[in-house]
């Protein structure tokens, strides 16, 4: 019996409006696109937004 990395779904649809609104703020913020704003959440594991903007201004940097 093989189970994968299987997520739980967001159950709250008011939670994930609320995300959806933090990345698109960010998003626009930074002036990135909102698909690099939720991969750097992905990828940190956190979407507190301090967190996120350090790795923005880390990539940015790299630049």
């Amino acid at each position: 019996m093989a189970q994968g990395n299987v997520k739980a779904e967001n159950t709250d649809p008011a939670a994930a409006i609320k995300v959806e609104e933090e990345v698109a703020y960010l998003a626009k913020r930074h002036r990135v696109s909102p698909a690099i704003v939720r991969e750097i959440m992905r990828r940190t594991g956190s979407s507190e937004r301090g967190a996120v903007e350090r790795e923005i201004q880390k990539g940015k940097a790299r630049r």
